[in-house]
Parts: structure tokens; sequence; C-alpha cells
């Protein structure tokens, strides 16, 4: 079994009520990567990609066949959805991970990494009094 890995939270605003929890990590598509800070969001149904991030992969809108339906503040934005395989390199245990994203036809949706499919393939465990979380893939 892999050691957690303990990441600080990062400031989203000026006073420490705004610490988020905030991971960064590479996305692959294709021949393309880049690089992305998602929040660790654990009321999010699906992880959410705004849609400039996806172009820099070189993903086509309209080659992206299944719609997504989003809730929330972000409900009435168009959603497609988008498999990419992501990697945490600052991880020593990391081997790339197949993630789906709902990705966005909005620049204005943040990148929120959630239910589906993040949270099935890593465990996280967060302490907010201590303002860090740990990480580790998933057993098996």
């Amino acid at each position: 079994m892999a050691q957690p890995v303990r990441f600080p939270y990062t400031p989203a605003g000026t006073t420490e009520a705004r610490l988020m929890p905030r991971l960064p990590l590479t996305l692959n598509y294709e021949q393309r990567s880049i690089e992305i800070v998602g929040l660790l969001d654990t009321g999010a149904a699906v992880n959410v990609l705004p849609y400039s991030a996806g172009v820099a992969l070189g993903a086509e809108w309209d080659q992206q066949a299944t719609v997504i339906s989003l809730t929330g503040t972000v409900g009435s934005v168009e959603a497609r959805a988008l498999v990419v395989w992501a990697a945490l390199s600052h991880l020593r245990f990391q081997h790339p991970v197949r993630l789906v994203f709902a990705w966005t036809r909005s620049d204005e949706t943040p990148i929120l990494l959630g239910q589906t499919t993040f949270f099935m393939e890593f465990d996280v465990c967060f302490f907010r009094s201590q303002a860090a979380f740990e990480i580790r893939p998933k057993d098996g």
C-alpha cells in the first residue's frame, strides 16, 4: 500500500478562511499535455474542465458526443464528456489514471475534481484545522 502524500491548502483570497484544497496535476489527451490546478470538491458529482483547457489539450468540441447535464451554479452551461489521463508527477507512487471530465463550453467554470471519477481513483483525507490534505491512489 502506498503511503499518502501531504499537500498544503492554498490561498483563494486574503484570509485563512479562503484556503482551499487544490491539487496540481498533468492532464494528457492524445499527444498533448497541460498542467492544471484543480479544486478537490467532495460535493461535486463530476470532474469539471473549462473550455480553454480542453482546447489546449487538442480536444475538438464536436467530436465529443456524450452530453453531460450539470447542476448547481454551472447548470446552464453545456458540457461534453472528455476522457483524459492524469498524472501527479510529484507523487513517487503515481501512474497515470483515466479521468472523465465534464468539459464545459465556458471558461467561467472552475477546474473541479469530483466524485466521478477523481474520488473513485484516489483516497483523500482532509485536515482542515491543519490546512492540509493527504492523497494516495486507491488500493489495487
